[in-house]
């Protein structure tokens, strides 16, 4: 129901004061009561959303993971050269994570939910039709000999493990990424996955 405060209903103010709480402080460290806090919900108006904790944070990740997934299969979609492709994705990922850093730290830090967990099936669904997407515009440049055949969970740590080190340091305050280095990180992606 929406309030007259504010024009959003509670099921969106539950969210987006989740995304705040999880993260800042991380989803074991975050309580019901913060989370109605930061969302200025009721405890009936909480349950009439959702039956925990647990629950937000499912919904909260799948959305997440889907916006995400959506953009990436996006821009890798515009690139017909291997090279475009593997590069653009380091720099989607990086500007995606300056862009929705809130969005980014709960992806890039929090366990997804399990398959027996709130929005563990969705998140299981969705990756599985996601990972369909990228193997599709990877099988070919593979059967051409343009990329390595490697295991998905290999290829996305040759892919975007240095990316995502680089920002997990720029969200800790360590350091700010410049052009120079995402563009290195590109390039070094693309090394990494090219055939020899």
């Amino acid at each position: 129901m929406k309030t007259a405060k504010n024009g959003r209903d509670g099921r969106t103010r539950i969210i987006e004061g989740a995304l705040r709480r999880f993260s800042q402080d991380g989803v074991s460290a975050t309580t019901l009561a913060s989370l109605r806090e930061e969302s200025g919900v009721s405890v009936g108006s909480f349950y009439h959303h959702f039956a925990s904790k647990e629950h937000v944070f499912g919904v909260l990740y799948s959305e997440i993971q889907t916006m995400y997934q959506r953009a990436f299969v996006d821009e890798l979609c515009r690139h017909e050269s291997a090279q475009g492709g593997i590069e653009a994705i380091v720099a989607l990922h990086m500007a995606w994570c300056g862009e929705h850093p809130e969005r980014a730290r709960i992806l890039l830090s929090e366990r997804p939910p399990r398959r027996e967990e709130p929005g563990g099936p969705e998140v299981a669904e969705s990756r599985r039709a996601f990972f369909r997407q990228v193997s599709d515009w990877w099988r070919p440049h593979m059967k051409n000999g343009v990329l390595r055949p490697v295991h998905p969970t290999m290829c996305y740590v040759l892919w975007l493990g240095p990316a995502t080190e680089m920002c997990r340091l720029w969200f800790s305050g360590a350091h700010q990424p410049t052009e120079e280095e995402i563009k290195a990180l590109c390039e070094a992606a693309w090394l990494s996955l090219r055939m020899p």
